[in-house]
């Protein structure tokens, strides 16, 4: 551990529950069986739209979240996605219980059961990054065989996980690390074998762990925000994580990593190669503006692949 967060904010432009149209606010109250009596926004995540913990007139309690068209016409697309995972979730996954969805066509919201938790503090707390790693590798257990149908991790990320491909057909990238530049055409070889590396994975992986993706509760880890869900190797998800857990205060991420349950027996190559192709996400995308309402996500991915980059260079060069 560190104690030191070099995180950038993991925050989208918010907007309050009583900004989203009267029509969807209207139609949430009747899926919940109640008026919205106070709505606190929650302001952790990358979502441009409603984050919000409700109270409604008779004391229940549910969580909403709500996009909008604009500003980011990806984001109910997103939410549309994760409705279909969460409504197929067993009763014993670590989630919160969901509630319902509300499709206007513009406007997409999901409620759920509002959980009385927290995010894991930043920096990492060496006790709750215990709880949150031994979660992890209870979750991949619980989701393996996966219980619903979802695509495999090469048919989510085959768009976005080519970024040393991209870049090794570019120019102006005099800018990029040192060390990556000089070997732009062998990350690109390394990465362009990602997919076969975790074509065997049966796990329901969330493919987006992060801190504020996380709720502790005196006795459990939730696990929030199901968008990405895909299939694949059980340590898929650890890996993705371990950058950004860096980023907020952690270990290195090839202690934890090396040390875990779920990659005992791992593939060694496959490891690499899907760091490979995790790393040039996170450094392309790194290079492009920010979308429209994520004023914060190109810092944050930017700070990730650096970690990520150190990482997949150590690998690479056969150092421990």
């Amino acid at each position: 551990m560190t104690g030191e967060n070099i995180a950038p904010p993991a925050a989208g432009a918010r907007m309050s529950w009583w900004e989203a149209p009267e029509r969807l606010r209207r139609a949430v109250e009747d899926l919940l069986g109640g008026r919205v009596a106070e709505a606190v926004t929650q302001p952790g995540g990358f979502s441009p739209g409603v984050a919000a913990r409700l109270r409604l007139a008779d004391g229940r309690r549910a969580f909403v979240k709500a996009a909008g068209a604009e500003p980011n016409p990806e984001t109910p697309e997103l939410h549309r996605a994760e409705a279909r995972v969460a409504a197929a979730l067993p009763p014993a996954a670590p989630v919160p219980a969901f509630c319902g969805a509300v499709d206007q066509g513009d406007w997409v919201a999901l409620a759920f059961e509002d959980i009385d938790g927290r995010p894991p503090r930043e920096p990492w707390d060496a006790g709750e990054l215990r709880r949150v790693l031994d979660a992890l590798a209870a979750l991949a257990a619980t989701m393996t065989p996966a219980p619903v149908e979802a695509p495999t991790a090469a048919e989510r990320w085959t768009e976005q996980f080519r970024g040393w491909r991209r870049l090794a057909g570019s120019t102006g990238v005099d800018d990029l690390d040192p060390w990556a530049l000089g070997r732009l055409d062998r990350l690109a070889a390394v990465e362009a074998t990602w997919e076969d590396a975790a074509a065997a994975g049966a796990t329901l992986a969330h493919a987006d762990i992060r801190a504020d993706n996380l709720l502790l509760t005196p006795d459990r880890v939730v696990v929030v925000d199901w968008p990405w869900a895909c299939l694949a190797p059980p340590w898929f998800d650890l890996l993705l994580a371990l950058p950004c857990v860096r980023m907020q205060g952690g270990p290195p991420p090839q202690e934890v990593f090396d040390a875990h349950p779920v990659a005992a027996g791992a593939d060694g190559d496959a490891v690499t190669a899907v760091l490979a192709a995790v790393t040039g996400f996170f450094v392309h995308m790194a290079r492009l503006p920010a979308p429209p309402g994520l004023p914060t996500l190109r810092a944050f991915q930017r700070a990730q692949g650096d970690i990520a980059l150190a990482w997949l260079r150590r690998r690479l060069d056969g150092r421990p």
